[in-house]
């Protein structure tokens, strides 16, 4: 194999450059995906512990207390 650079196309670089941008756009979706989820998922969290807090406050909770 010799190390010669081998002249692309219009056609072949439209399609790497296609590809490229996809690949780019896709991550990007990942990425925010995953921001979302972890801001879902804090949220939730937060949600059962404020129930939970206010269920034992109103004494609803079997372990706590009269």
């Amino acid at each position: 194999m010799s190390n010669e650079p081998v002249p692309l196309t219009e056609a072949q670089i439209d399609a790497i450059a296609t590809r490229a941008a996809k690949k780019a756009l896709d991550q990007v979706y990942a990425d925010v995906g995953r921001g979302v989820l972890r801001k879902l998922a804090w949220i939730a969290g937060l949600v059962v512990l404020g129930l939970a807090f206010w269920l034992a406050g109103k004494g609803s909770l079997p372990w706590s207390g009269p």
